[in-house]
């Protein structure tokens, strides 16, 4: 056996119990599940859109879609740290909106033609 090899076969089985050490110092961090039903109510601020909607929102896999009757396509997405995006749409129109959403609850701002707001978010249950 050549002697770099004895040498690899030595460091590669250092590097295991040392893998092993650092995995028990720093362990991993697990990501917030936002995966749930949501009710998201959104709020006019400026100009002449209707004052409010509320909508029953599903997250899946950090993927937003509409959970209700309504004909309005709801498209985003929500990262490990709970920062969302996501648009909606209507006969033509866009809306697209920003925030954070915790564990239980949620917050942004959003943007559509002459009319903007803010919104706000809360997990049900199911």
């Amino acid at each position: 056996m050549s002697q770099n090899r004895s040498r690899r076969r030595a460091a590669g089985r250092l590097a295991l119990p040392f893998a092993a050490v650092l995995g028990a110092a720093f362990p991993a961090m697990s990501a917030p599940n936002y995966d749930g039903m949501w009710s998201v109510v959104i709020v006019t601020e400026e100009g002449t859109c209707d004052r409010a909607f509320r909508y029953p929102i599903r997250i899946a896999n950090g993927t937003l879609v509409n959970a209700g009757n309504s004909a309005i396509s709801i498209t985003g997405s929500v990262r490990e740290n709970g920062s969302i995006i996501v648009t909606l749409s209507e006969g033509g129109k866009d809306a697209t909106g920003s925030g954070r959403l915790s564990t239980t609850t949620g917050a942004g701002s959003w943007r559509g033609g002459a009319c903007a707001g803010t919104w706000e978010a809360e997990r049900r249950s199911g």
